[in-house]
């Protein structure tokens, strides 16, 4: 019973505050982004391109490049306002 309290005194243990719903922000700034500027149109894209493969049987094209571009978009927007929003 000692040992244990000499090791709470070296790692005091710490308790969340209770029922505190955390939000991610970057989800929150990632849906606002994907509203403006370029991304919609990004985003139509890139849906365009994956009804064309996907009614396709056989094909080698993939929309690796048009996902690429809409979530580069995204992070742009998204990386100015983030790290101001992190505590």
């Amino acid at each position: 019973m000692a040992a244990r309290k000499w090791f709470a005194s070296l790692f005091p243990s710490v308790k969340a505050q209770e029922e505190e719903d955390l939000v991610d922000p970057q989800a929150v700034l990632r849906e606002k982004c994907s509203q403006h500027g370029h991304a919609p149109v990004l985003w139509e894209k890139y849906q365009a391109c994956n009804d064309r493969v996907g009614g396709r049987s056989q094909t080698t094209e993939t929309c690796v490049e048009e996902l690429f571009d809409y979530l580069h978009e995204l992070d742009h927007c998204v990386s100015k306002t983030l790290f101001s929003k992190l505590k």
